[in-house]
């Protein structure tokens, strides 16, 4: 006997996969034998047929589990299947139907299933895979991740709420600054639960889990980069360069752990990014590249340029949404968001509490699949 909990989110980049295994350790650390799948990949490697999605692999190593890649992501959500989809060479039902028996053999021996969405919850709807049919489909609850800067977000919070109905187990809203965590916890929480819509937890934005190294930047930005440096440099926060040279250059110098975003034929404000010591790397738009002395004054200082599809303006957002929520990277990303949820979440509400006791497996020595062997989280 398993519960299933489909873990979704408004929008791509709020921390959801650190929440899923995060939740799925400390189901271990209560006894549960847990089991995981994403059923459509989406953060993929490459544009192209077969790439895996990182997250299942880094689950399977986090969670200790042994279940097969094909199984625990059965949908390559790439843009060569989206375009097959367009083109009549993907059936809906086919799909639904490869998810639910793959999802049986993933869960045929766990007490707990927790399957993440892809991007949005409403990523999927192409072929009926939103996260709202596979909560249907899976006879899934719901824990729906949120971000919250301003009062308007919660137009998307409702939206979703009501899409998920009777299935939503609650929100929780990730990432959340200082600045907005009062206005959050005093009047957004009681306006949603007079709605019905459970809160299950407020979790603040925290640096490690919030920044992001260079190459896991341009990783998620699918930039490429047109100078090496220091890609282990830390970036926190962007500045937009739209101003004269010398302003650039006192405001770039007000600043640390930055990348700056400007047009590649900016050739002054990249001239002054360079020059700023907080500056660790710029991230050029508009297809332009830079003349060859900028290129020479980055490789000398070993500050990264990547250059990125879009403009401006699109850039930065995108750029934002990576930063303001991190990405699950390794066990030590986890293991933070593991004390995050145990102190700002109802975790026994999520998950449950006390492992289920069933006669057949109750060995009383706790020993299972990917378990961490009764360690308590404090």
């Amino acid at each position: 006997m398993h519960n299933t909990l489909l873990v979704t989110s408004i929008e791509d980049s709020t921390g959801k996969t650190a929440v899923t295994l995060a939740l799925g350790r400390l189901a271990q650390e209560r006894g549960r034998r847990v089991g995981y799948m994403k059923p459509k990949g989406t953060r993929l490697q490459s544009n192209v047929g077969k790439t895996l999605d990182e997250d299942p692999m880094l689950a399977r190593e986090l969670l200790g589990l042994d279940s097969e890649m094909h199984q625990m992501e059965p949908i390559v959500y790439s843009p060569t299947f989206v375009e097959g989809v367009l083109r009549g060479r993907e059936n809906p039902d086919d799909l639904g139907e490869i998810v639910e028996e793959h999802f049986a053999e993933l869960a045929a021996e766990t007490d707990l299933m927790l399957v993440e969405g892809g991007g949005s919850w409403t990523t999927g709807g192409i072929v009926d895979l939103t996260d709202a049919d596979l909560a249907e489909r899976l006879d899934a609850g719901v824990l729906l991740v949120a971000n919250y800067e301003r009062a308007n977000d919660l137009d998307d919070v409702v939206a979703a709420a009501d899409a998920f109905g009777d299935r939503l187990a609650g929100v929780l809203f990730n990432g959340v600054s200082d600045a907005a965590f009062d206005e959050l916890e005093g009047e957004a929480v009681p306006f949603l639960e007079d709605r019905g819509v459970p809160v299950l937890g407020v979790v603040p934005r925290e640096r490690e889990l919030a920044g992001v190294h260079v190459d896991d930047l341009a990783a998620e930005l699918g930039a490429e980069f047109v100078t090496e440096g220091d890609a282990d440099g830390y970036v926190e926060r962007f500045l937009v360069g739209a101003m004269g040279g010398d302003a650039a250059l006192r405001y770039f110098r007000r600043t640390k752990n930055a990348a700056v975003i400007t047009g590649g034929d900016r050739s002054e404000i990249i001239a002054a990014a360079l020059e700023a010591p907080g500056v660790n790397a710029v991230i050029l738009t508009g297809g332009h590249r830079p003349t060859g002395a900028v290129l020479g004054k980055a490789k000398k200082r070993g500050v990264p340029i990547l250059l990125a599809t879009g403009d401006t303006l699109s850039v930065v957002d995108r750029a934002e949404a990576i930063v303001n929520t991190g990405r699950a990277r390794d066990e030590e990303t986890i293991s933070r968001m593991q004390r995050l949820l145990h102190d700002h979440a109802d975790v026994d509400a999520i998950i449950g509490g006390d492992a289920p006791i069933d006669p057949e497996t109750d060995d009383s020595d706790g020993d299972s699949e990917g378990t961490d062997d009764g360690r308590s989280d404090s």
